[in-house]
């Protein structure tokens, strides 16, 4: 099956995606393109799966840089994909021509980000914890310590979990509305004390609010459509063991 590769064209003509799960070598819970070496899907099929991905991104998996991802606001500078351990952050720039920047994601916000006057890149993994402590400003941070200004950044979210989806307990509110009051704008009341939250708006906001140029999300709900996407929330209420992580790329 041929790869599905979503792209925006406010990042054109740099070559990113947002992998959807067909065209992947993975069976059972992880049918498809399961990229997640920290699944339990097997290692050579990971393998497999994240080799297609970059053969579409016209390299070699070896110029494919990944992070351990977190849950933080950290971001690292990367000049050449790690060979020993993978840095435990959940953002990654670069201004190195080549380099595939890769972000794992079943339901947070995979962010891609681009200056390219500056020939400046970047990718977060922003979930709510990431977002609320700042994973966005910081990569906007650390693309402007390589060159970058973030009034010629653009940013797009892609296939992330939806409001409609996503029912949070009063707890959740609070920690939002100790940041700001003006938060519970994201929030709708849901069954009893419950609360969905919308992942996707807060992103934009904290995005726009950081000065980029442009921001936009993709649209696509990830819970919503378990043909194409994978999905941690909707795997854990249909009580599967596991699930697969999609992959979302941007390189120079």
């Amino acid at each position: 099956m041929t790869l599905e590769i979503l792209t925006s064209d406010a990042l054109a003509p740099l070559r990113h995606g947002f992998f959807t799960r067909k065209g992947g070598a993975s069976s059972g819970v992880f049918h498809g393109l399961n990229c997640g070496t920290g699944s339990s899907d097997q290692a050579e099929i990971v393998h497999i799966n994240r080799t297609r991905v970059a053969e579409a991104m016209d390299t070699q998996l070896d110029q494919l840089a990944t992070v351990h991802q977190v849950h933080s606001a950290d971001v690292v500078v990367i000049e050449e994909p790690h060979t020993g351990d993978r840095p435990r952050a959940d953002a990654m720039v670069t201004r190195t021509p080549g380099v595939i920047l890769g972000i794992l994601t079943a339901d947070c916000q995979p962010v891609l980000f681009a200056d390219p006057q500056a020939g400046v890149v970047g990718a977060a993994h922003a979930g709510w914890r990431g977002a609320l402590d700042g994973v966005l400003e910081a990569t906007l941070d650390a693309m402007e310590s390589i060159g970058a200004k973030r009034g010629n950044t653009i940013a797009v979210i892609g296939p992330s979990i939806s409001q409609r989806a996503y029912e949070v307990g009063p707890e959740f509110l609070d920690d939002f509305l100790a940041e700001d009051v003006d938060n519970s704008r994201f929030f709708i009341g849901g069954k009893d004390d419950r609360m969905m939250f919308d992942l996707p708006a807060y992103g934009l906001h904290r995005l726009r609010n950081a000065g980029v140029r442009d921001a936009e999300w993709t649209r696509h709900c990830t819970y919503s459509d378990p043909d194409r996407f994978f999905s941690y929330r909707r795997a854990t209420h249909a009580g599967e063991a596991d699930y697969g992580r999609l992959i979302s790329t941007i390189r120079l």
